[in-house]
Order: C-alpha cells, then structure tokens, then sequence
C-alpha cells in the first residue's frame, strides 16, 4: 500500500519518466508521482522537498561529494533485488559498508572523432594510440587544414559557461586519475599535480590546433563546438556518448563517428580506454515510511527489468545503463555509446571519473578562470597549477570543517 515520489535530475527525460510513472501505476495500482527539477536547481530544490511532510522517496546524488549532504538520508541498498542485478560493484556508492546509491546510467567521454576526415588526412584511428601519435597527427592535420577541408584538427575549446565543464572538469579528470593511479587512493584532502604537464600539453593542443585563435576562447560556446563538429570543420572533438543528439543529423553520418581515449603522455596509455562512470545515483530515502521505501524499491525493479522499464530507459531516455538485465535486445543505438563498448570488449581499462571528488564548484572555477587567462595570453600556466594544487587543499578545509 506505499507509494513513489521521485524527484528527478535530468529535465530532458521528464516525458519518459511520467510515461513509465503512468504505466506502473496502471499495471500495480501503486501511485507513482515524478517531480523534474529545473536545470541547474537540482540541489536546491532537493532541500526544499526533503523538508516537506511528503518528502522524496527516491533522489539521486552525483557522487561522494554529493553524497556528504544526504548520507543520513540514504537507505541501505545492499540486500536490494537492483543492486543484484549490477554488472560489477564499481556502480555501488559506498558509505563505509552501506550501499548509499546505485548508478543508473554509464557514460563515457573522450575524443569524438570524424573518422572519414581523419581517412582523408590519411590516417586511421588505429594510428592513435598515445599522445604523440595524437600531436604528429593534429598538428599535420592543422597545416594541411585547407588542403583537407577543414578549419581546424580540433573544435573551439571554448571557455565560456556552457563549455568550459569539458576542461575545468572532464579533462583535469584525467591528471587526477593518473595521480590517484600512481599513489593507490581514491581521494585526496591534497592533490600533488603530478601529472600537470601532461595536462598543459594536451591543452595546448587543444587551442593551437584549433578552428580558431585561442584569443577568441572566451565567448565560444557548446553550440559552436557542436556545429563546428557536426558540420565536418574539425577532426576531434572533447565530449560524451551524451553529444550524439547535438551532433548528429548534419554533414557527419552515425557511421563516420568514432571516440580515441583522451591520452596525455603517460606510460602504457596505449591500454587505456575511455573515461567512463557516472554521477547520476539513485538514492532511497531511510526516513520514508516503510511501506513507501519497500514500494520505491519494487518500482526501481521493475524499470530494470520490465520490458516497459527497459525499452524506455534505453530507447527513449537513450542511456547505457549497468544492469545484467540490459541484453542485446536494449542496446543503445547512439554510435559514440557502440564506439564506447568496443573499448570495453577489447579489454581496454576505462577511466575512472573521479571529478567527482574535485572539492567544490569553487575549485573547477578557478581552475577554469585560470586556463582561460592562460589561453588567451593574459596569464601564466603557473596560475593554472596553483588553483589546482592550492586551490584543491584551501576548497577541501573550506568543505570539511565542521
């Protein structure tokens, strides 16, 4: 007799969700009601619900960091039927013992490739296998540009609010990674910058093999590098499985796109694959009634396994997603996800996103405001390291006093 109340974080998927929400409660008799936050208001308007008499039964937190904010609200998944159905415990958010969360979509970023200007250029994919390979061919490819057709190897690295997450974030993922990598952890209250060269060179490539002067970095958008793609004006492209629908339908066809790992010159990066993980977790609430968390869970249960569940949360909302439940049958057809798993099956080692440990907003921004400057030549690479390095220890105290 419980009910479901989910408060959901990706407004593009509200249709689907009230659909889904719609057919379970037509088939159980269970009400089901879906709440979409706003974009960029996920957590705020997740306070204010929390503080409601009828308060989410199901939420979801981007990972450690958010999960400091809403541990005492999470139910423990260990025992749960979903967390038997997951492909590896890799998708478990832990805190201590408890399964505090369970990823519900995998994604993955890297360098979305146009493997048919790559070909003109006279190369392959299988010709990049480490960052120097990756800078012999970005920098022919950029002195031949006419010749080939293209404006740039690389789309704008624009630094602008609506793309500048793909540098401040997703790239800096990968020093952090490697530094992790090196010193056997998984967080840090003090990140080294081990690997901080390596990042200033893949950077440098970025905006001297571009379709456009590092100068201009400041006002170019998501959109422009999405078009600048999507028209056949550059070769790569930094972005996620989740581009395909801002890229597709142009002058590039689903067949002629392809993802490289980003590499940035470390040893034996020949093995890896691309960065994949996910900040989306589901979360029950502990302080629901009884007969609602048990609801929340039967729910959560069937979309996995119900063939409405799984035909929506694949074809519609278009998510790769971690449960055994998903066979061939439920496969994406995004191009960039089927270029994805091919790393995956050729026993390539995925990048872990651990942007999710990064301090605070305050830390990306800071980091991303140096870059910028660094970019456009009105400030050092040396500003860029000290808001990585100093500005991770000075945002981690700032975050975990009291």
């Amino acid at each position: 007799g419980g009910k479901v109340y989910y408060l959901n974080f990706k407004p593009e998927q509200d249709e689907a969700w009230q659909n889904l929400a719609k057919a379970y409660t037509e088939e159980t008799g269970t009400d089901v009601t879906v709440v979409t936050a706003a974009s960029g208001q996920y957590e705020t308007t997740l306070q204010s619900e929390m503080a409601k008499s009828d308060a989410p039964t199901l939420f979801q937190v981007n990972g450690p960091v958010g999960l400091k904010n809403w541990k005492d609200y999470c139910y423990d998944l260990k025992d749960a039927d979903i967390t038997k159905e997951l492909t590896s415990d890799a998708y478990e958010l832990k805190d201590g013992d408890a399964v505090a969360g369970i990823a519900y979509v995998i994604e993955s970023y890297g360098l979305i490739t146009n493997k048919t200007l790559l070909e003109k250029a006279g190369y392959t994919l299988d010709d990049i296998k480490s960052f120097d390979d990756l800078k012999k061919v970005a920098d022919d490819i950029q002195a031949r540009k006419d010749e080939i057709g293209v404006k740039g190897a690389f789309t704008s690295a624009g630094m602008d609010g609506s793309s500048d997450w793909r540098f401040k974030t997703h790239l800096a993922n990968l020093p952090i990674y490697y530094e992790y990598k090196e010193d056997g952890i998984t967080s840090t209250d003090a990140i080294k910058g081990t690997y901080l060269d390596n990042f200033k060179n893949l950077f440098d490539l970025y905006i001297t093999d571009s379709t456009c002067e590092p100068s201009l970095l400041s006002s170019k958008t998501i959109d422009d590098a999405n078009a600048e793609f999507g028209l056949g004006e550059a070769v790569f492209y930094q972005n996620g499985t989740w581009a395909y629908d801002n890229i597709k339908d142009n002058e590039v066809a689903d067949e002629d796109m392809g993802m490289l790992p980003i590499y940035i010159g470390v040893d034996g990066e020949e093995d890896q694959g691309l960065c994949t993980g996910s900040e989306n977790y589901w979360c029950v609430n502990k302080k629901a009634d009884e007969k609602d968390i048990q609801a929340t869970l039967d729910f959560l249960s069937w979309v996995i396994t119900s063939d409405e569940g799984r035909e929506s949360i694949s074809q519609e909302m278009g998510f790769t997603t971690p449960f055994k439940t998903f066979d061939e049958n439920y496969e994406s057809a995004n191009p960039l996800v089927k270029a994805a798993d091919e790393y995956v099956k050729a026993g390539k080692t995925p990048v872990s996103w651990n942007f999710t440990t990064m301090p605070s907003e305050e830390w990306k921004n800071q980091v991303g405001s140096a870059m910028l400057e660094y970019a456009q030549g009105t400030g050092e690479w040396d500003a860029v390291k000290t808001a990585f390095v100093d500005g991770w220890a000075k945002e981690y105290k700032a975050a975990n006093e009291g």
